[in-house]
């Protein structure tokens, strides 16, 4: 099993000398050694043992009143020797009591101290070693009180990244600012996915990379290192793909473990693999598939979360608002709209989303049916975002009430259809049977160019009969053939023209959804009017060129 499933309790952390030193009701004078503002105290300790090293765990600062000194002290080694064995235990500081047993503090003591680089502090007739000893304690209390709210903070911060429709990239932000220095994603490959914060040196990003690939293959599931002065570890995410965290940082705070295992916890939950299907059955379907059996009978194998019974599938086409989708991203979507079939191809995710049930299982045909929302009828389809007016057809669409087209349900008695995410511009296909996923296929590609091109989160394609349905398909087939005959050797043409009659006629909005300029549609269109020998501002001509395009 594998260590830092869960983050580790931060330790209390250590509080500065010079903190001590500032409280006035101690009165605590320095006398040797480093500046107060460098040496942490992790507790305080005391003894009038001649050798307080058995007794010793480091960090202390270590309270004596002097009386194991010997008489004649002052003219031996017997101070160098104390000093020595107090630095060889880690002691990080020694507080002499003034009286009763001295008046003042040895000077022997004070040349020792700052001989061995041990800090020296007077502690006056009218302050007690308890009083110090609780003004320690009080300190690590508000210390630790104060890195409770700071990890509180902090986590506070990743989970809210983790949501962000770009979640690794911004834990990895969020983790880099916290910490003030690098966080990294390792990908199985040793490879870097993504990155945040200032970039190291190349001694050190060889070194983190190092540590990466080590643990992945060790036992642990952490790994710490220093070069050149920079604090590294390494975390393997715990979804066993071999995801690695590798943070890099100049000052490590006692905090900091716990923060970057917080982090390394959700980006296990980012990198993780969807848990409603298994890689095996989807490796099974695969090999089917290029064996030569049917989507039909591969189906059933997907799962996708939506468990037995499952005949229709969404197909989605996704674009993040801004930038390029990542595989990370990718996952991350389709998780999101519950399935993890998911294929990222250039600028455009792809994702196979099941449906819905078996309409016997949900009590048959038009069970719960509503309302269906308002379908383009220049496009077949509809826009989603529930209280915006679509552009094209200025008619609200009502995701609450859809109809699903597949089964004749109610959208409350399938699973539920997939929604808008936030960041992305997503492209829905109608509910569709495993044989017609190409078709559905082309059905979010064009619903994403319409989302894009009318600037909402989603579009789905709107599937309902049409009077192009009366006409046998052999004949209609025949006569799309032939009246796209002129233009059909040239896809963009095609395609140019399909985009330009969904969007009635818009120059700028093809433009968009096409990624063109819009001098390149004006061309296109007055080319394929050329072709075609038509006059494509006759609604009449357009509409037999949208039935034939539909075909």
């Amino acid at each position: 099993m594998q260590e830092s499933a869960v983050p580790p309790t931060p330790p209390t952390p250590p509080v500065s000398l010079a903190a001590l030193l500032s409280r006035e009701d101690l009165a605590l004078r320095q006398l040797a050694g480093p500046p107060a503002a460098e040496v942490r105290v992790h507790w305080a300790h005391t003894s009038e043992m001649s050798d307080p090293f058995p007794y010793l765990l480091g960090g202390e600062l270590l309270l004596t009143a002097g009386v194991h000194i010997p008489a004649g002290a002052e003219s031996g080694t017997y101070f160098d020797d104390y000093v020595s064995r107090i630095v060889a235990a880690g002691g990080a500081a020694l507080g002499f009591g003034v009286a009763p047993v001295h008046d003042t503090v040895p000077r022997a003591l004070v040349a020792a101290c700052a001989a061995y680089g041990l800090p020296l502090v007077e502690v006056p007739p009218r302050t007690t070693f308890s009083g110090v000893a609780r003004a320690v304690w009080q300190l690590m209390a508000q210390a630790r009180l104060a890195e409770l709210r700071r990890i509180s903070e902090a986590q506070q911060g990743l989970a809210a990244a983790a949501s962000r429709p770009d979640p690794v990239p911004s834990v990895l932000r969020r983790l880099a600012t916290r910490l003030d220095g690098r966080a990294v994603l390792y990908g199985p490959d040793g490879a870097e996915i993504a990155a945040a914060g200032r970039e190291p040196g190349a001694e050190v990003r060889r070194a983190l990379a190092e540590l990466a690939r080590y643990v992945t293959g060790h036992a642990s599931s952490t790994a710490t290192d220093t070069v050149a002065g920079i604090r590294l570890a390494a975390y393997a995410l715990g979804t066993g793909q071999g995801f690695v965290l590798g943070v890099a940082a100049r000052h490590r705070e006692s905090g900091d473990q716990t923060i970057a295992s917080v982090a390394a916890v959700l980006l296990s939950l980012l990198t993780g693999e969807h848990q409603s299907g298994t890689g095996a059955a989807r490796s099974s379907a695969l090999v089917r598939l290029l064996l030569g059996a049917r989507p039909e009978e591969v189906a059933p194998l997907l799962g996708g979360g939506g468990g037995e019974g499952v005949t229709h599938w969404h197909v989605v086409h996704a674009r993040p608002t801004t930038g390029s989708p990542d595989p990370v991203s990718a996952s991350a979507l389709g998780t999101a709209l519950g399935s993890p079939l998911v294929d990222t191809a250039g600028d455009v995710v792809r994702v196979l989303v099941p449906a819905a049930r078996h309409a016997d299982a949900e009590g048959g045909p038009g069970a719960g049916a509503g309302p269906a929302p308002a379908t383009d009828p220049g496009t077949g389809t509809r826009a989603d975002p529930a209280p915006a007016t679509d552009p094209g057809t200025g008619t609200r669409a009502d995701p609450a009430t859809a109809t699903d087209p597949g089964t004749g349900t109610g959208a409350s008695a399938a699973v539920a259809a997939p929604a808008a995410q936030p960041g992305w511009t997503l492209g829905v296909s109608a509910p569709v049977a495993p044989a017609e996923w190409p078709a559905a296929d082309a059905q979010a590609g064009r619903a994403l160019a319409r989302a894009r091109a009318t600037r909402v989160p989603l579009v789905r394609h709107g599937a309902r009969p049409a009077l192009a349905d009366l006409v046998p398909d052999g004949e209609a087939e025949a006569h799309a053939r032939a009246l796209l005959a002129p233009v059909a050797a040239v896809p963009a043409l095609t395609e140019t023209l399909r985009a330009w009659l969904s969007l009635h006629g818009s120059w700028d909005r093809t433009a968009v959804a096409l990624s063109v300029h819009r001098n390149t549609v004006r061309q296109r269109i007055a080319r394929c009017a050329a072709l075609l020998d038509s006059d494509l501002d006759d609604p009449d001509v357009r509409m037999e060129l949208w039935f034939a395009l539909r075909r």
